[in-house]
């Protein structure tokens, strides 16, 4: 069945008028009144609805009934990501958000290719919100990844009101998988460096503010693809379990 976010308040009995790029997708799927759909707005949990009202300029649906099912990871990972090339970013954010994130930082690295003005970083975030929706529909989750600011990575590493960061790096001693075999599931933050990784510099201070360097073996990975193995990692390891 078609699931679509609805950003807002959604309750049974209640009838909607569904958002522009939703009433596309509608109409692109060729559905007809009276067919049920799947609305959720990011509290939790889902609604099946039924399209009461189609006509050219607006969509409507009845809310119906209310599941409560989630499919959310019984553990926090944050994925904190330097900056790599726009198109890799979308690509890292939708595949993250599938493999179930609950943060997404965006940080700026001293190797970052990426450099955005303020007002491209704000134009930016609403874009990888969008991502965050439709990877979420697809998904079948029902909570949307938070999305952070844009954070400088000094700024953001010398920060320790935070639970275990983890920064990858090859020269590690250690392996994530190893670390987490010997670890409980827990909220972890996965520090994944840019297109050329984080300098000497950057590696050190994160050291010393606590940040735990592991690798992922003795192959170095592109950007994009070491933290989405890093998560599925965490995943195959932890996933089994019902802590919280």
């Amino acid at each position: 069945m078609p699931r679509f976010f609805y950003p807002a308040e959604l309750a049974i009995g209640h009838t909607v008028t569904l958002p522009d790029q939703v009433a596309h997708h509608i109409r692109v799927l060729r559905l007809n009144t009276g067919d049920p759909i799947f609305l959720f707005n990011g509290d939790g949990g889902f609604y099946v609805a039924s399209l009461s009202l189609i006509e050219k300029k607006r969509i409507s649906a009845e809310v119906k009934t209310f599941n409560p099912g989630e499919v959310e990871l019984p553990y926090a990972i944050t994925l904190a990501q330097a900056l790599p090339e726009s198109s890799k970013m979308d690509w890292i954010i939708e595949k993250a958000v599938e493999l179930g994130v609950y943060r997404i930082q965006a940080l700026s690295a001293q190797r970052c290719v990426t450099r955005l003005s303020a007002e491209r970083a704000e134009k930016r975030l609403g874009h990888w919100q969008g991502i965050i929706q439709s990877a979420s529909e697809q998904c079948g989750r029902n909570r949307l990844t938070q999305m952070g600011q844009i954070s400088d990575l000094t700024t953001w590493v010398s920060q320790q009101d935070m639970h275990r960061r983890i920064m990858l790096c090859p020269e590690a001693n250690q392996s994530l998988a190893d670390w987490a075999r010997h670890h409980p599931p827990q909220a972890v933050t996965l520090m994944i460096g840019p297109e050329g990784g984080f300098t000497e510099q950057e590696q050190q201070l994160a050291i010393r503010n606590g940040v735990t360097p592991l690798s992922m073996g003795p192959r170095i990975l592109r950007t994009e693809t070491a933290g989405l193995s890093a998560i599925a990692t965490l995943n195959a390891m932890w996933d089994h379990t019902e802590t919280r």
